[in-house]
């Protein structure tokens, strides 16, 4: 039995280069609700994280977020027609594709190195 209703849940991204990474999810379709020098909460639909001025190589390697969407195609378009490769150098960009476990996948890493699964969970 939980002490009190849950009203929220969001994790903290990390960030090497704090303005970079704000651009990068700007870009992406996200708004920022507020910001100060360590930290920025950003919002797409009703869905939040926090992106902080923080980085580890080792964390930020392994840390990833998901991302369900209606059509992970039109992310896709979206992305590609934004040059998101050139514009962030060293950024994974890839295609969705059907994953072995039956999930639909586009992975999209941000500049930091944060890997987000951007799925729609179509089964063909």
């Amino acid at each position: 039995m939980l002490p009190s209703p849950v009203t929220d849940l969001k994790t903290f991204v990390p960030a090497r280069d704090p303005e970079l990474s704000r651009q990068f999810y700007t870009d992406l379709g996200f708004t920022i609700n507020w910001s100060n020098d360590q930290i920025a909460e950003f919002q797409i639909g009703s869905f939040r994280f926090l992106l902080q001025t923080f980085y580890v190589a080792e964390h930020a390697g392994n840390f990833m977020m998901s991302l369900a969407v209606e059509d992970a195609d039109a992310w896709w378009e979206q992305i590609q027609r934004l040059d998101f490769a050139n514009k962030y150098p060293g950024i994974m960009c890839r295609p969705p594709a059907m994953q072995p476990w039956g999930i639909r996948v586009l992975y999209l890493s941000d500049p930091t190195g944060v890997l987000w699964h951007i799925t729609d969970g179509r089964k063909s």
